[in-house]
């Protein structure tokens, strides 16, 4: 089974946490915590800030290991390696999903996730 490695940030201010719609694929329109594929020759720390640069034009600080999640999808093996990150500059622009929003934790349970997510939101509903 081919195995794909992927960063994502856990972007929080006060109670809330930030989420992004996927555009395009297989998940289009379920809500992910923005990242991606971490490139050969990339640490996690700079995959996750390039992925963020690219898809959001944002700036981001990591403040923090979270997890890593491994999820068997039924074509592919995701391992997701997770971090707590800030919101340090540039300016939102969705160039790879088609909505972003602040949500509180008690909201995601009424929201359609991508099935690996679920599993980093019941970790941040336990810290």
């Amino acid at each position: 089974m081919k195995n794909i490695e992927v960063v994502a940030a856990i972007m929080k201010h006060d109670n809330k946490i930030f989420i992004t719609r996927r555009s395009y694929g297989e998940f289009k329109d379920m809500w992910e915590f923005p990242g991606g594929k971490i490139e050969d020759g990339e640490t996690q720390e700079e995959a996750l800030i390039r992925e963020i640069k690219e898809e959001l034009e944002l700036d981001i600080k990591i403040s923090k290991y979270l997890t890593t999640i491994d999820y068997d999808y039924p074509n592919f093996h995701l391992t997701m390696h997770c971090f707590i990150c800030d919101i340090c500059g540039g300016e939102l622009h969705l160039n790879a999903h088609n909505d972003a929003k602040w949500v509180n934790l008690d909201e995601v349970d009424n929201l359609r996730w991508i099935p690996a997510d679920v599993l980093v939101i019941e970790k941040l509903k336990n810290m």
